[in-house]
């Protein structure tokens, strides 16, 4: 498993420093990737091996995100979903209510 420890602000060198339980891993990138990869290193200023950890992070805390419950599901588990009162086709006739109140309440003008 890769341990890795972000530098503080003001330290010289790369970002992240690798600590003695660092694996090493090898990958088959084609051109175009390889590219990128040297691109980003030499803009950033990190190693190759920092950005390709900077990337699985990234990655993985998408990946984590995208797999979580959705709103409608955390809302409707709250007890949001359902709590209010009204006609039950507000959502797409709001206009037509909004104009009746306001007549009640104002008159026709």
């Amino acid at each position: 498993m890769t341990t890795t420890k972000k530098l503080g602000v003001g330290e010289k060198s790369a970002a992240y420093r690798v600590q003695p339980a660092a694996t090493r891993v090898n990958a088959r990138l084609d051109a175009e990737r390889m590219r990128k990869l040297e691109q980003l290193a030499k803009t950033t200023g990190l190693s190759i091996s920092d950005v390709i950890r900077d990337a699985i992070d990234l990655y993985a805390e998408t990946k984590q995100t995208q797999n979580g419950p959705s709103a409608y599901e955390i809302m409707q588990r709250i007890g949001f979903i359902g709590c209010a009162k009204g006609p039950k086709d507000l959502s797409t006739n709001y206009k037509k209510y909004l104009t009746e109140s306001l007549q009640k309440k104002h008159g026709y003008r």
